[in-house]
This record gives C-alpha cells, sequence and structure tokens, in this order.
C-alpha cells in the first residue's frame, strides 16, 4: 500500500519512495514479520519532512510531491513496482533509504542497487553513514563502493535540508555526499514526525513513534548517540508534542515509543510530561508510552511521578552491568551500583515495568561471572524484564575508532553488527565461548522459575501480572524460536524466497516451502504451547491471595543502601570500593545537613 500527499492541480509528479531497510538473518533472508514490534522513528520523522515539502511545494507550483513509505521489517518493498512507476514518470524521483543502521547497511545498498540499475536515484541516511563521517578520517569501503554505484551518501538530520536533496534531485543532480554533521538543527517547532494509520497498525499495538528530544551529555564508549546526533540536549517544546499526540489521536493512535535514547537528559522534559499530563487529565485523550532513560532519572525531582501521570507503561533502564570495573571501561561512570535497588524500586512502586539493558563482553567477563551477574540481578534486583547484548563496536563509536585506530580486526560483514553477533576478539573468551554464553544468558533470566518469580513481585507491587507474561512470552519466544533479538522482531516471520543475500544461493521452490511452511508450523505449535503454559500460571498466580503478600530480598524497601549485605557489593574490591564512596558522601551530606540545621538555629536565637 502506498501513501500519496497531493498539493493543488500540478500538472507534473516527483516520486519520494522512503524505505526503512531491515537486515539479514543467519540464513541470509531478509528479516520479515506480519506486524513488527518496533516502529521507526525514522521513517515517521522523514514522512512528516516530506509532508511539509509538498505543502511547500518546493518543486515548484506545477509538480505534485508524492511521498510512499515503506518498513521492510513488516512490509516486501515493492521493488519492480517502484521501478515501473518511477520508468513511467520519466525516472523523475528519489528512493531515500532512511534510518539504516550498520547492520542494515549490506541490505540497503542491495535494494538501491536495484534501483540503480534502473537508471533511479538513490541516497542512503542514517547512523552508519553518519557514524562513519563523524568519526574516521577516511570513507570505509563499504560507504565508497555505495558512492561508486551512483548512491548519495546523507550525514546528519534531515529537518533543514531535505528541501535541498529533493531540488537537486529534481534537477537530476544529486550530489555524492550531503555532510551535516555540523549542522545539527534545533527542533523547536521542527516538522513533526508522523505516519498514515495504515502504516502504524502495522506494529504491534498500534505503536507511534515519535523522538521528543536528542543528544545525550554522557560518554559511554559503546555508544554511537553521542557522536552522531551530539552531546548537547536538543528537545521539542511541549506545543510540538502536543501536535504529535492530537494528530495520532485524530486517526486512533494513542499510543508511542519516544525514542529519545535517554529522554532524562532531555531539558524540556518537564514541559513535555506537563503538556501530556494535561492533555490526559484535562482533554481526556488516551496516552500510554514507553520511553528510554539512565540509571540517576530517579533522583530528578518528580520525574518519574509525572512520567506515570504522562502515560509511561515501560521503561528501559541502561543497567549494562553491576561490575565498577566494566561499567569505568566503559566510560559510564554515571552507573552507580548503589543506585540500583533503590532506582528500580521506584519505578515498581509507581507502576511502570521496568526493562534494563545487560551488556555481554566487557574486559572483565568471562562465562563464569556473566552467569554469576544474572543470578545476582536475579536474587537482588527487582527488574522486571532483562536484554541482553554482545558488546559491539559500532561504527560511529569510541569503541569502533579506537580498533579502527589500532588496526584491531572487526568483521567486515557489517550485516552482523546488529549486537546479536561476535565483530571482534575478547582477551577471555573465544568467539563461541562469547556467542554461547550470549545464548545462554536468556535461558538463565527467564527460566521457569525466575518467570514465575517476575509475575509474583507484580503483583505484589499492585502492578498487572498480564504485562509482565506478555514481555516474558515475547522474549523468550523471540529468542528461542525466532532466533532473534526482542526489539527486531515481531509476530509471524514472513519468508521471501527471493530476497535472499545476492551472494548466496537461491533456493529451489520444491525445497524452500515445504521446509518454510513444517518450521512455521512446528515453531508456532511451540510457542502456542508456551503461551498456554505461562498463562496458566499467571492466572493461578494472580488468584492466589498470597501472591499480594509476597516478599524476597529484591522487593525489600531500602532505607540505606550502603548497609546493604548485598553479593553485588562484594564482586570485587572496585565493588566495595564503590560502597564505600556512596557512604562517604551519605555521611557528608548528613554533617552538611546537620551544620546547616546547627546555624539556622543559631540565627534564630
Amino acid at each position: 500500500m502506498q501513501q500519496t500527499t497531493e498539493t493543488g492541480s500540478a500538472t507534473k509528479k516527483f516520486y519520494l519512495e522512503l524505505v526503512k531497510p531491515s537486515h539479514y538473518d543467519d540464513d541470509g533472508y531478509v528479516i520479515q514479520w506480519a506486524k513488527a514490534w518496533i516502529p521507526s522513528n525514522s521513517l515517521a520523522c522523514l514522512y512528516g519532512i516530506g509532508q511539509v515539502m509538498a505543502e511547500r511545494k518546493i518543486l515548484g507550483d506545477d509538480t505534485e510531491l508524492v511521498i510512499n513509505p515503506h518498513d521492510e521489517v513488516n512490509t516486501v518493498v515493492p521493488v519492480k513496482q517502484i521501478i515501473r512507476r518511477l520508468r513511467d514518470n520519466g525516472n523523475r524521483g528519489l528512493v531515500c533509504l532512511v534510518g539504516v543502521q550498520s547492520n542494515q547497511f549490506p541490505r540497503a545498498v542491495d535494494l538501491a542497487r536495484q534501483f540503480r540499475e534502473a537508471g533511479i536515484q538513490c541516497a542512503v541516511g542514517g547512523f552508519h553513514v553518519s557514524g562513519c563521517l563523524a568519526m574516521l578520517k577516511d570513507v570505509p569501503p563499504d560507504i565508497q563502493e555505495a558512492m561508486d554505484m551512483g548512491i548519495s551518501i546523507f550525514a546528519g538530520e534531515a529537518e533543514e535540508h531535505l528541501d535541498e536533496v529533493l531540488q537537486d534531485a529534481d534537477r537530476g543532480e544529486l550530489k555524492p555526499v550531503y555532510n551535516y554533521m555540523h549542522k545539527l538543527p534545533t527542533l523547536q517547532e521542527q516538522l513533526t514526525p508522523f505516519l498514515p494509520d495504515q502504516f502504524v497498525h502495522k506494529y504491534d499495538g498500534s505503536h507511534a513513534s515519535f523522538d521528543a528530544g536528542r543528544g545525550c551529555p554522557f560518554q559511554c564508549s559503546f555508544c554511537t548517540i553521542i557522536n552522531v546526533q551530539g552531546r548537547i540536549s536538543r528537545y521539542r517544546s511541549g506545543d510540538d508534542v502536543e501536535k504529535i499526540i492530537r494528530a495520532n489521536h485524530a486517526q486512533g493512535i494513542t499510543r508511542y515509543f519516544i525514542s529519545d535514547d535517554n529522554f532524562a537528559r532531555n531539558k524540556n522534559w518537564e514541559e513535555i510530561f506537563d503538556r501530556m499530563i494535561e492533555l490526559r487529565e484535562d482533554h481526556g485523550i488516551p496516552i500510554s508510552f514507553i520511553i528510554q532513560v539512565d540509571v540517576l532519572a530517579h533522583k530528578t525531582e518528580n520525574f518519574v511521578e509525572k512520567a506515570r501521570r504522562a502515560g509511561c507503561k515501560r521503561v528501559f533502564i541502561g543497567l549494562e552491568n553491576i561490575n565498577p570495573d566494566n561499567l569505568k571501561a566503559a566510560k559510564k561512570a554515571q552507573n552507580r551500583i548503589t543506585e540500583y535497588r533503590t532506582m528500580l524500586q521506584k519505578w515498581r512502586n509507581h507502576g511502570i515495568i521496568s526493562y534494563a539493558g545487560f551488556i555481554i563482553g566487557f574486559p572483565e567477563d568471562t562465562p563464569e561471572t556473566v552467569r554469576r551477574d544474572i543470578d545476582i540481578i536475579k536474587r537482588e534486583l527487582p527488574v522486571d524484564l532483562l536484554g541482553f547484548t554482545i558488546l559491539t563496536p559500532l561504527p560511529g563509536s569510541e569503541d569502533h575508532k579506537v580498533l579502527h585506530t589500532d588496526g584491531v580486526w572487526m568483521d567486515p560483514d557489517m550485516n552482523k553488527y546488529d549486537l546479536e553477533h561476535v565483530t571482534t576478539a575478547h582477551a577471555k573468551m573465544s568467539e563461541q565461548e562469547w556467542d554461547d554464553l550470549y545464548r545462554e544468558a536468556w535461558n538463565v533470566y527467564y527460566s521457569p522459575d525466575h518467570v514465575e518469580r517476575l509475575m509474583k513481585r507484580a503483583v505484589a507491587s499492585g502492578i498487572k501480572p498480564h504485562g509482565v507474561m506478555i514481555n516474558c512470552l515475547q522474549i523468550h519466544c523471540a529468542m528461542k524460536y525466532e532466533k532473534v533479538h526482542p526489539q527486531q522482531c515481531g509476530y509471524f516471520r514472513r519468508k521471501v524466497r527471493t530476497q535472499r543475500r545476492p551472494e548466496l544461493p537461491r533456493e529451489n521452490p520444491v525445497v524452500f516451502y515445504p521446509k518454510y511452511l513444517i518450521e512455521s508450523l512446528v515453531k508456532y505449535g511451540a510457542i502456542g504451547l508456551y503461551a498456554l503454559k505461562i498463562n496458566r500460571l499467571r492466572k493461578r498466580i494472580q488468584n492466589d491471595p498470597a501472591s499480594k503478600a509476597y516478599m524476597d530480598l529484591a522487593l525489600t524497601p531500602v532505607d540505606d543502601a550502603t548497609d546493604e549485605d548485598l553479593e553485588m557489593f562484594a564482586l570485587n574490591d572496585s565493588s566495595r570500593a564503590a560502597v564505600a564512596k556512596a557512604k562517604g558522601e551519605a555521611e557528608a551530606r548528613a554533617k552538611h545537613q546537620s551544620d546547616t540545621r546547627e546555624k539556622d538555629i543559631v540565627a534564630a536565637e
């Protein structure tokens, strides 16, 4: 299905085909679903920008700008149809591969190659090209190969620059490179991220997506955000967010994935939350959303409270590790292990499900230490969901730049840079050990006994266990049966025989289709049985009066974290030092408060 934006009674057309590519699985097939779980904010941003370009008639009063969005994660990109449409229009148009991450770059180039062979103009933008141009002295071979093919490279953000690209394309004069990394736009009164409802409904739960801000002040060495979007907070206004919410509400969309990498560092967070609260409480507009924050967000006065009132249902937190040595190596000094339980309990006490990230492959990691750390988290931290990734030197990160500069081996296949594959060497683990440990970690955390514990904790905390159950079901089945990370999963895997990586052979239909059918029947039969099992468990826990009184170490209220006898605090010298530091800071604060009170008493006398 295509969406057409028409302007006036134009006599000519210019087609803007926006394609968000997926990437290949280990068998070389494009990863696609009937419904994807995570919406594409990049596609929504580009579509919203394109709409305004059409309204402004940037290509002239006699030209109609027709915008067609395609998210390959939930749609088979109609390559032949696009080629035919543009050929019939004298190839007047542009195919933009948008929001392309490193793992999606090979697929993006394979798609673009088909369009270029038909003489159609193409451009590629997103984190891969932006990160490489921002951090590396020379253009990497894969990007250079794309440029040699006649594909234009767009680095930066499109809000204030798409009109130039479209006007160049309309003249048939696309530049090889558009580099706007040093011209990042402000976001106030900028163009609204938006997708029509027929596209939003292709995502699980009909989630729309928007970014309320960009940029993060921290310096995590594995992160690409800080080098692509910058370390200075750029943010939308309350009016901007209200416009987004009202536009979606008008088409029946009320659920959102707010894609800020760290919403808590958005300097305008309170105005945005206040506006969402007003829309919910005073205007009756239903709003629910997922946000990403850092581990210090709970310390900001009223942040958690207002997040809940604004409609926050789930929060993603970059926990990453419980070993201070690993956190220090990643320049993640903001993560203090002494804050973890207090932080997670505060989100829980406000009825918000927590999803924490945990990275495997830090310098001090071994199979034994990772298994130990996961068991500690299960016992001592009240986190609901834990998502695992492999430490990956993503292009655009400091880690990648250092390894590249030092000439350290990194896997040249960008398709593997999805945080699920080992792409460089580790000092204490072989590639196979590292990969096996990553797969094992999901089973260790989502073991039957811990899933039961998670639902008991939910009931005891006044959280409906159904949400925890659904998330556990999705995560378990994504890893065990679909063999992909939950964040790139969806419902009902679609495999297209002809959409396989070019360097791999195309399977015979007589072999492919029976195999695909049998795989699907076995897989979804097993998923159905697991769903029945976990739902029976949920009902039993929910109907058991004793569940409301359930208590364990993770749920025990924290009076003074530094005085707790936790295994997490005694892992090594760095853990003990972190506790001692926190205790010293607490004592200093107490003394300061005492001195202040004494001065106030003396002044009053």
